[in-house]
């Protein structure tokens, strides 16, 4: 079949691919992320490119989505554009899904210098005592003789059984071919690698002579838009280095609900679960080399993340968590080799899989219960992590609730004209002051659009200084110069295009407003019915704890203002950072950690808020600035 050469603009990156192929695919094939909702159905209209030079052929039911004067000068959508000839193709800054401004781990931000949660606890915390999963032994063997004639595995079981907590051991046949072989020629010196599972112990490989310092373990956080993962040394217990990218799935789909269409309709599992496997690789493959190791020194891997993540990294159908009943393949996931999934470490080095909750509570909440410590004391406390949906856990050391609440893309830049996730350029924080606009952007760059922080802090600004009434809808009576009405829709400028990189004016309009205040409302009425549900009351929080990346930049007064967090003393409430990775690194490190997660998962109760009649009413009573309500917000007092 004919191949032709695509050349993509800014960066010049070049990809050969066949006749027919999509401008969509090429991009993937050539290492360039574009921006794309709908996982390529055409429907958001996220991946513009333009064609600048060369023959393809566009989708006419694309054309709506372009002015006359667009069209005449070549752009067209990736998803639906077909090449037929060697093409110049120029990608947009809108269109590039740049790097993520990604949460690595740690506490960001704090007020009034609340108590810090403690993420790193003492070691003498039984949840938490350095003993890590998988465990490398130097062992110095007795030769046997006629009076101790063990046979070789005999010999090694018998020698663990004193340096560990196991008297049984699993040992496959890989591990018994060529042992003989082994210990004789490395004259009875081995180290023998061995990791916790159903109880026992599973020897994973027997190497010759001492290589107990090259013992290295991988925490990874599998989220839905970032991949992050952690190297540790699992002799000492040090992070020797952090990285994160861009989940590649995002070519088939912005959220897990596209993802699993994708998967389960349109096209098939497998490009999902490679495109995360590349992930894990590449950082991997980074982190090992930044630190003068090879991968191959990995040799076990803690992953945490939400169910249907989870379900795409271990290669299992997703298919149901989607449709009601919404059942799993599996909430606990098996332990297995790394090398089953193609993961490129040590190939007898083992992968275990954060055990998930339900099909839309998964083991990055467990994880996050597990680092910021709610099942440990016997406080009340609260985990919020807000994304596209926003998970949330109430609970102490006796029991633990939790339930899970479509919130849509609006906090992630979804929704919104100018919308975008919070990478390079993206408004994270807006001021408004005598009639003066003024923001930060991610990279401290001019603006190409606006991010969910962003949006936040211009609703609750807009509606401070009567911009707009607490319905949110506009004010044209405030005579403000940056209304305009475009599209038969008012909308408010915050940067001009003078100001943007995109040369184009960066503004909100009603309609996004609207799709804002619903988001906080769902994620507002899902806090206010699990508390409800447990016969408590947002004064007998003692503290809640926001997790993520996106609560790295939300102003804690401004989001309590608008109604999205309860009215409680900002001093309780705390960031602490990618707690999904954290936790996973907890877990690691520490067998305790480990098996305190299956109890975490095991004793969690979720509240399904779609068979929850009191969730509609609150999420109704929630959208208003900041509540119908206004006792649930006793300390929210507008100027105007």
């Amino acid at each position: 079949m004919t191949e032709y050469k695509v050349t993509f603009l800014p960066n010049n990156k070049v990809v050969e691919v066949k006749a027919g192929s999509t401008l969509l695919q090429a991009a993937e094939k050539a290492g360039i992320i574009i921006n794309s909702l709908c996982g390529g159905d055409g429907l958001c209209g996220e991946c513009r490119l333009q064609v600048v030079h060369g023959k393809a052929m566009a989708d006419k039911d694309a054309i709506a989505f372009f002015s006359k004067d667009e069209i005449e000068d070549g752009h067209v959508l990736a998803c639906r554009t077909k090449v037929e000839s060697n093409l110049t193709v120029k990608v947009p800054v809108k269109s590039r899904a740049e790097q993520e401004k990604i949460m690595m781990e740690g506490t960001t931000i704090t007020y009034s210098e609340p108590e810090k949660v403690a993420l790193y606890r003492e070691s003498n915390e039984s949840a938490v005592s350095f003993d890590p999963l998988v465990k490398k032994v130097y062992l110095e063997l007795p030769e046997p003789t006629l009076e101790d004639n063990a046979s070789d595995i005999d010999r090694i079981t018998r020698e663990l059984s004193k340096v560990s907590d196991y008297q049984t051991f699993e040992i496959s046949l890989a591990c018994l071919q060529n042992l003989t072989e082994k210990l004789r020629a490395h004259k009875w010196k081995v180290t023998v690698i061995f990791a916790r599972h159903n109880g026992v112990g599973r020897i994973l490989e027997i190497e010759g002579g001492n290589t107990s310092d090259k013992h290295y373990g991988l925490a990874v956080d599998v989220g839905t838009t970032t991949v992050v993962a952690q190297l540790v040394n699992l002799k000492t217990g040090e992070v020797l280095g952090v990285k994160g990218s861009h989940n590649l799935q995002a070519h088939y789909g912005e959220d897990v609900i596209s993802r699993m269409v994708f998967a389960c309709v349109r096209g098939s599992l497998e490009p999902l679960h490679k495109a995360i496997i590349t992930n894990i690789n590449h950082l991997a493959q980074t982190l090992a080399q930044e630190n003068h190791i090879t991968t191959g020194d990995i040799d076990s891997i803690v992953a945490a993340g939400n169910t249907t993540m989870s379900h795409f990294l271990l290669n299992l159908t997703p298919c149901s968590i989607r449709l009601e009943p919404y059942v799993p393949t599996t909430a606990v996931y098996p332990q297995i080799f790394a090398h089953e999934v193609s993961i490129e470490i040590n190939p007898q080095g083992i992968l275990e899989v954060a055990p998930s909750i339900a099909s839309y509570v998964g083991g990055d909440i467990v994880a996050g219960v597990l680092a910021c410590g709610i099942s440990d004391q016997p406080e009340i406390r609260c985990l919020i992590d807000i994304g596209t949906n926003g998970e949330i856990v109430i609970g102490n050391n006796e029991w633990l609730v939790c339930c899970s609440a479509s919130a849509g893309p609006a906090f992630e830049g979804g929704g919104a004209r100018n919308g975008m996730r919070a990478t390079k350029g993206a408004i994270e924080k807006v001021e408004i002051k005598d009639g003066k606009v003024t923001y930060e952007t991610i990279g401290k760059t001019k603006p190409r659009g606006i991010c969910g922080s962003g949006l936040i802090d211009a609703i609750y600004e807009l509606v401070r200084n009567g911009i707009i009434e607490q319905h949110g809808k506009f004010n044209v009576l405030h005579g403000n110069p940056r209304l305009i009405t475009e599209d038969s829709e008012i909308r408010y400028i915050i940067a001009y295009p003078e100001e943007a990189e995109t040369g184009k004016a960066i503004s909100i309009s009603e309609s996004e407003i609207a799709n804002l205040i619903k988001s906080k409302g769902a994620i507002f009425a899902a806090i206010k019915s699990l508390v409800d549900y447990v016969g408590l009351t947002f004064d007998q929080l003692n503290a809640i704890y926001v997790a993520g990346g996106f609560g790295s930049s939300l102003n804690i007064p401004k989001a309590i203002a608008i109604g999205l967090i309860p009215d409680i003393d900002v001093k309780r409430v705390q960031f602490i950072g990618n707690s999904s990775l954290t936790g996973a690194r907890m877990a690691l490190t520490s067998v305790k950690a480990f098996e305190k997660s299956l109890s975490i998962a095991r004793k969690m109760t979720n509240l399904e808020l779609s068979n929850y009649a009191p969730f509609m009413h609150e999420f109704v009573a929630a959208l208003f600035l900041p509540h119908t309500d206004s006792k649930l917000f006793p300390s929210v007092r507008y100027s105007h």
